[in-house]
């Protein structure tokens, strides 16, 4: 359905879960694309392997999205090895089952750093090469919790979702004269290997029988990514796309 020859889209967060399903994706569509996590060297190249063994281009760089140093250095790298930038999808993201109460001063800032910082930074290096070329597509992944609140403590990581949104709302209006667009996904409960290792077969049943739809999967997402990133999606900016099956309307 989509035609990503000739595009270079950089993921972060792309070694499991929404940001591999998303990488395989735009990999499926003939992109080139670079993958972004803290993972050791060797896991991330073992991933890159495995697409590249399907035919497409793939390179892997590992970088800290909270870091201003790692993210400098992995878009000067992109600069150098491809000469631009088409997409850049920002996935990186951590959460942490804490209440307000549990919550330290160091862990507050730990989720922000990679959420809502990550954000800001990947989004301000990449803007750069972007306008240079007049086009681009900034998306963040954000989530059902920064629309309703999270049900469970988390108020980090739904200060943080709900902070990329209002971040995406205002630099859609920096990037529109430059033909680049700004947007959002905000993904419900999503089927992946994390949610199955933290909440187990019989809350995953509960929760899914909850919402309308069922259970996403990270491939609903990696859809509405590739639709973002396409032309189809060239007069839509600053908007947020839910993917959560029904359990929130709005």
């Amino acid at each position: 359905m989509y035609n990503f020859s000739g595009k270079t889209v950089l993921i972060t967060g792309a070694s499991q879960g929404l940001g591999r399903a998303m990488a395989t994706s735009f990999a499926e569509a003939g992109a080139t694309v670079i993958l972004n996590a803290i993972d050791p060297p060797d896991v991330m190249q073992a991933i890159a392997q495995e697409i590249k063994e399907t035919g497409a281009a793939c390179e892997a760089i590992q970088a800290d999205v909270s870091c201003e140093q790692d993210v400098r250095e992995m878009f000067a790298e992109v600069e150098r090895t491809f000469g631009s930038l088409d997409v850049l999808v920002n996935n990186a993201g951590i959460s942490r089952s804490e209440d307000i109460e549990e919550i330290t001063l160091e862990s507050w800032q730990q989720v922000i750093d990679t959420n809502l910082t990550g954000t800001f930074l990947c989004c301000k290096y990449a803007l750069g090469l972007m306008k240079r070329q007049r086009s681009g597509r900034l998306i963040q992944i954000a989530s059902v919790v920064a629309q309703q609140g999270a049900l469970y403590g988390h108020v980090h990581y739904a200060s943080s979702k709900a902070g990329q949104i209002a971040f995406t709302k205002t630099l859609a209006r920096t990037a529109a004269p430059y033909g680049i667009t700004v947007n959002a996904i905000a993904p419900g409960i999503i089927d992946t290997e994390l949610l199955r290792r933290t909440l187990g077969q019989a809350k995953i049943d509960q929760l899914s029988a909850s919402i309308p739809l069922g259970l996403g999967s990270p491939e609903d997402v990696a859809a509405a990514a590739l639709f973002l990133a396409s032309d189809h999606a060239r007069y839509i900016t600053g908007a947020t796309l839910d993917v959560n099956g029904g359990l929130y309307m709005r």
